[in-house]
């Protein structure tokens, strides 16, 4: 368990308990619920990756406040790069959710900068997103194309991401990106 302090609150990030699901769930879904057409497919997915052999629950993470309310969560599970000469196993960070009363005040830097630390504890080297191609690049996202990194989605270069989370961690990795089939249910 990791305490900060920012600007409003005493924030904790902690790893996700059986417990929290349910109230992560909803979570997810109000952070998503003004972004996208329709009912959000997020909530759906981290509990369809909790369920996967992709899961690692040291690296699902939640943000508390000091009256115990869960304001953000963070998940990164196992992905694949496949390339004809080798496969290479790195993390993919899906979802990152903020309750919208609680973002913009650096809770989801927060959860993004701790899951960056656990992972690379863990021996991860690098991790994967498809994201804001303005907001990722300050936790030291960069192109994945710069690695010869290549998402299976349809999306443009400048949103598929990678980050080594260790020095070199992504040299001579490259290739296609395999997500679990929990993304594609």
């Amino acid at each position: 368990m990791t305490n900060y302090s920012n600007n409003t609150s005493n924030i904790t990030i902690r790893p996700e308990k059986a417990s929290d699901y349910l109230e992560v769930q909803h979570l997810i879904k109000l952070a998503f619920e003004n972004t996208t057409e329709g009912e959000p497919t997020e909530p759906l997915l981290v509990k369809r990756l909790r369920q996967s052999d992709a899961y690692i629950p040291e690296l699902s993470l939640v943000a508390e406040n000091e009256k115990g309310t869960l304001v953000g969560h963070i998940l990164l599970s196992k992905v694949k790069v496949v390339s004809e000469e080798s496969t290479a196993l790195l993390l993919g960070v899906a979802p990152l959710s903020v309750l919208p009363d609680y973002q913009r005040e650096g809770i989801g830097s927060l959860l993004m900068r701790e899951a960056h630390k656990r992972a690379s504890e863990l021996g991860y080297k690098g991790a994967l997103l498809i994201g804001h191609k303005e907001y990722y690049p300050r936790f030291g996202y960069k192109k994945a194309s710069l690695y010869g990194i290549q998402f299976p989605f349809e999306a443009p270069d400048d949103c598929c991401m990678a980050i080594e989370l260790k020095e070199g961690g992504l040299q001579g990795i490259h290739g296609m990106v395999h997500y679990s089939s929990a993304f594609y249910e």
